[in-house]
């Protein structure tokens, strides 16, 4: 995810997602219009309040899925070239798979080429760093970087990361997104997630992504008036009940 100009002083701001594809595919985001390429993809409340990491699906969720640009990220041929990669990975660390899908998006746009400015490397966008701290090892031919430009040993750490983040704070995505993104001890020192405006843009991003994937839950079935209206109010109960448990 793109960072803005300025995102260490903290303000109350809209927490406004912008977004463009590139000409080989690629999804990029950012919370500002960093340049004219870049479209408004999600209006959001002006607070520096944390967004939940995994909102539930609502209208905007629906809107959201006829904006060009998720079109353009669901379809993009690597999610379904890499989808029993992040699978097997997901499962291997009692990781949810649509979470670890979301992430992946928002953070290389499903690039497995994609270096960031600060040097994170591939689909997950993994500091070599980070990589070492989980066995990755250079050697005479491939440093640390190359190697994590490998997507299974890429995902494999990645999500390693991000089960270890999830532990490290009890459980919480939202804070385990946030320290993905801006580390641990930034995270730490504000007790929360911080007021940079790139972390609140990314932990919102994540969680639309994640909800945006979720499977459409079908509604309710209504009543007809008359007889069997009590039947048909019992069935559709448990018709709705049925869909919350999908959708969860």
């Amino acid at each position: 995810m793109r960072s803005p100009r300025s995102c260490s002083a903290p303000g109350a701001a809209r927490a406004d997602l912008w977004a463009y594809v590139d000409e080989t595919g690629r999804s990029h985001f950012a919370s500002e219009q960093v340049d004219p390429r870049y479209r408004l993809f999600f209006r959001g409340p002006s607070s520096l309040d944390p967004a939940p990491a995994l909102p539930p699906a609502a209208s905007p969720i629906d809107a959201l899925r006829e904006h060009p640009v998720w079109k353009r990220v669901e379809g993009h041929p690597n999610v379904a070239r890499f989808e029993s990669l992040v699978a097997r990975n997901a499962r291997d660390q009692g990781l949810d798979p649509v979470l670890v899908k979301a992430v992946i998006a928002a953070e290389s746009g499903y690039d497995p080429g994609a270096v960031s400015d600060k040097g994170a490397v591939g689909l997950m966008q993994v500091m070599p760093d980070t990589g070492e701290r989980y066995g990755v090892t250079g050697d005479a031919k491939r440093s640390v970087a190359d190697k994590l430009a490998e997507p299974a040993i890429n995902v494999r750490v990645g999500a390693r990361y991000l089960k270890d983040l999830i532990a490290r704070f009890a459980g919480d995505v939202t804070l385990a997104l946030a320290a993905y993104n801006a580390g641990e001890g930034i995270v730490d020192r504000y007790g929360g997630v911080p007021p940079y405006p790139e972390t609140q843009a990314y932990v919102r991003l994540v969680g639309l992504l994640h909800a945006a994937w979720q499977p459409a839950v079908p509604p309710p079935v209504q009543a007809p008036p008359g007889r069997g209206a009590s039947r048909s109010r019992s069935r559709a109960r448990r018709a709705e009940i049925v869909g919350v448990r999908h959708r969860v």
